[in-house]
């Protein structure tokens, strides 16, 4: 496998991943890296291949949380998964479960919107409309508000600003533009009705 397929992760994913919230956060983390992904200037098949490692980034979270990315490597390697997609995925655990530090943009973005997703998600569930006409003016109130998705590690998601040289706003921007354009995949059309 030179470049890791969409359609290959989701079926790798599967043979790990059945909690239906972890199949929905591992499409929000993919939505989230093909819009990183077009930020930075992605071909078609790179977009592919950053969407890819996002789907497949918590393969083996289900079965081992308490040693998340320690039953990742081996099988993914010997399933074909290209190295550098391997060590992308790795790194999102970088200062938590492992020391394998983010270099490339692709290992910085997952690093990064990996957390962001949680926050962009619970904010999107909260309006009549979903992530569809989210603005990042919302967004950014329900950032600053530390209760709101308080499990969301906004220390980290910073670092992961930080490593990229990009302001929370911007990378916030392009997550949401990212998850607007798989809305109802996402399930995060709202349900129509005015609070």
């Amino acid at each position: 496998m030179e470049r890791l397929t969409l359609e290959e992760a989701k079926k790798l994913n599967a043979t790990m991943v059945t909690e239906d919230h972890l199949i929905l956060h591992a499409a929000n983390v993919s939505a989230a890296m093909g819009a990183m992904a077009e930020h930075f200037g992605a071909d078609a098949e790179e977009k592919e291949e950053w969407e890819a490692v996002g789907w497949l980034h918590d393969y083996d979270y289900e079965k081992y949380p308490e040693e998340h990315l320690a039953h990742t490597e081996a099988p993914l390697r010997e399933a074909g998964v290209p190295e550098r997609d391997i060590r992308a995925i790795l790194s999102h655990g970088y200062g938590i479960v492992n020391d394998v530090k983010p270099e490339t943009p692709m290992e910085k973005s997952l690093f990064t919107v990996d957390e962001l997703t949680g926050i962009v998600q619970a904010a999107a569930r909260m309006r009549p409309h979903g992530i569809t006409d989210m603005k990042i003016k919302s967004f950014m109130k329900k950032w600053k508000s530390k209760n709101f998705a308080a499990n969301c590690d906004r220390p980290l998601i910073l670092k992961g600003c930080d490593m990229l040289g990009m302001d929370i706003r911007d990378v916030a921007s392009i997550v949401i533009s990212g998850m607007q354009a798989h809305a109802e995949a996402l399930q995060l059309t709202g349900n129509g009705e005015d609070a």
